[in-house]
C-alpha cells in the first residue's frame, strides 16, 4: 500500500494490471487481514484520484477529528476481522489423528 501513497506509485500499480491480480485473490482468499488488505488496497486503485495538494497521501494534513474518526472506524473494522477469523477457527474440523 506504500506504493498507493503517491499519484505516480499508483498509476504505476494500475497500469501493471494489480486490480485484475487482488480481484482474483479476494475470490479465493480466506484469511481475514488479506481480504482487508486486498480490500483497501483495489479501494485506492478504483477510487478517484485526489484532488489538488493530496497528490501525496502520506503527506496530507487530516484533521484531529477526522484522524479520531478514521482510528476509531480502523479499530471497529479491526475487531469485525478477529471476530470472522475467531468464528472461522471455530467452525474448522480438527485434523484427522495419523496413523
Amino acid at each position: 500500500s506504500q506504493l498507493t501513497a503517491t499519484k505516480g506509485g499508483r498509476r504505476t500499480v494500475r497500469e501493471r494490471g494489480t486490480y485484475l491480480v487482488l480481484r482474483e485473490l479476494h475470490r479465493w482468499e480466506r484469511e481475514p487481514d488479506v481480504l482487508a488488505a486486498c480490500e483497501k488496497l483495489i479501494q485506492v486503485l478504483i477510487g478517484d484520484e485526489p484532488g489538488a495538494g493530496m497528490e501525496n497521501l502520506l503527506e496530507v494534513d487530516v484533521p484531529e477529528e477526522v484522524e479520531q474518526q478514521l482510528q476509531r472506524l480502523d479499530r471497529e473494522e479491526e475487531e469485525r476481522w478477529r471476530r470472522e477469523r475467531e468464528e472461522a477457527r471455530g467452525s474448522t474440523p480438527p485434523p484427522e489423528p495419523s496413523r
